[in-house]
């Protein structure tokens, strides 16, 4: 009988362990290239596992979580123009019943930022949604720091 219900509580554990697992579907990476004495590009990239997609940051209202970027403000740089994106994949996005751009595997966004100094720190914040095609997870943000040298 001890047997029995060790084996049933063994067995009840593993399962519930199953349920309570956490998707991380995206990795994220950071990188910076001067292109000039006092500008610089900035590189998020986002990479995926296979299956799901992340949002561009031109969703209409009604649809998914788009994905923004908010760049702390500093004396070490400004921002030059909007942060760039790729041209996304857009197809109907049945669970929002709409047309949406997104992105899969990788995706890489740009900003360009004007340096005050030598060198910079560019820190910000990433939000994003992804979905795969039987869910899709509540949005998320990452902090990030950029190194300009």
């Amino acid at each position: 009988m001890k047997k029995n219900l060790i084996l049933l509580f063994i067995c009840l554990f593993f399962t519930l362990k199953g349920f309570g697992q956490i998707y991380h579907p995206v990795k994220w990476s950071y990188a910076a290239k001067k292109t000039g004495k006092n500008e610089a590009v900035v590189f998020v990239k986002a990479t995926l596992e296979k299956g799901w997609h992340l949002y561009s940051q031109y969703v209409r209202k009604g649809g998914p979580q788009p994905t923004k970027f908010a760049f702390e403000k500093s004396n070490a740089y400004s921002l030059i123009g909007a942060t760039k994106e790729p041209q996304a994949i857009v197809r109907l996005e049945p669970a929002f019943m709409m047309e949406v751009g997104f992105f899969e595997n990788t995706v890489v966004f740009q900003q360009k930022v004007k340096l005050t100094g030598k060198n910079a720190a560019i820190k910000g914040k990433v939000e994003f949604m992804v979905c795969d095609d039987k869910m899709c997870l509540p949005p998320d943000e990452v902090e990030f720091t950029i190194n300009i040298i």
